[in-house]
């Protein structure tokens, strides 16, 4: 098995539905925890209007600050939506780029002002500058499994975006189910699909656990040849641009039952495990991630 990659999404895709805004001094310790613990990336947040999304304000120093003297091999990733995105993003650091369009109209006219087509082609355009510029890049398919407004999404359609990408030289893709309506069979098909277009393509997921189906569909991918897999300390999440917004896999969850397998035992779980309790307590609730309230099934690592 190739070695799998953990993308904590918790500063970005975690914060982003959060009415509190959250300080930048208690965000940047919750990515500083997460970068020691030795998870591979960090999204750090997004570049979109404070107005849309206040919480994604502090972006631009948060990357400053996190950039600044930086040790740590943890890659620091950044969401854009359009070339003013990408702008913001070349100008405070960001180290990789992830930038997609949605296969569903109506998701993608909430959430970007555009439809698939428009958003597809300005992203290729984006990307395609930030590739110039040196940095890596991911581009995604938002809304791939399914849509909470549309319902069923073509498989086609997904392919017809991805095959753009290939055509454009973006060989590291993301499949991402915004609605949570993906399941497993699905999933087995859909990368199986695109494995088929490109052998040698970089495959992430993103599932969100509307239906309780996540876990299943990240385990689904992993026997699919996906490599990459986004989560969020504690399960905190959601789009707020889709129907009916639910949180993500927790990336402690995700570790932990990799650990259950001996994969990815460099990761810090403990750590993980402490950042997802900080977050519930500040928030005031329970979250959806698991093991961060009952602790991880016991092991050598944890007898």
């Amino acid at each position: 098995m190739a070695r799998i990659v953990i993308h904590e999404v918790g500063p970005r895709d975690g914060l982003q539905m959060e009415k509190q805004v959250v300080a930048i001094e208690t965000k940047e310790a919750w990515i500083r925890a997460v970068m020691a613990s030795g998870v591979d990336i960090v999204q750090v947040g997004s570049f979109v209007h404070p107005e849309k999304v206040p919480q994604m304000a502090d972006t631009d120093e948060l990357f400053r600050r996190l950039t600044r003297d930086k040790t740590s091999p943890t890659v620091l990733s950044g969401l854009v939506l359009n070339e003013k995105g990408l702008e913001r993003g070349l100008a405070c650091g960001v180290e990789m780029f992830c930038m997609g369009a949605s296969a569903s109209e109506t998701h993608s006219s909430k959430n970007t002002g555009m439809g698939t087509e428009e958003a597809t082609r300005r992203i290729i355009g984006a990307a395609r500058q930030a590739v110039a510029a040196g940095k890596k890049v991911q581009v995604s398919v938002q809304s791939a499994f399914g849509c909470g407004f549309e319902g069923p999404i073509p498989q086609e359609r997904v392919l017809g975006m991805v095959r753009a990408y290939l055509e454009a030289g973006l060989g590291s893709i993301s499949l991402a189910d915004t609605a949570g309506h993906g399941q497993p069979a699905q999933v087995e098909r859909l990368f199986g699909a695109i494995r088929e277009l490109d052998p040698a393509v970089e495959l992430t997921c993103h599932f969100h656990n509307t239906y309780g189906l996540g876990m299943a569909n990240i385990f689904a991918a992993v026997r699919s040849g996906v490599t990459s897999f986004e989560t969020s300390f504690a399960g905190l999440g959601g789009c707020p641009f889709t129907k009916v917004a639910a949180g993500n896999v927790a990336t402690e969850d995700f570790v932990h039952a990799l650990h259950l397998q001996g994969l990815r035992t460099d990761v810090d779980l403990d750590r993980l495990l402490g950042v997802a309790r900080d977050v519930a307590a500040h928030f005031g609730r329970d979250l959806q991630g698991f093991v961060y309230k009952i602790g991880p099934i016991p092991t050598k690592e944890h007898a």
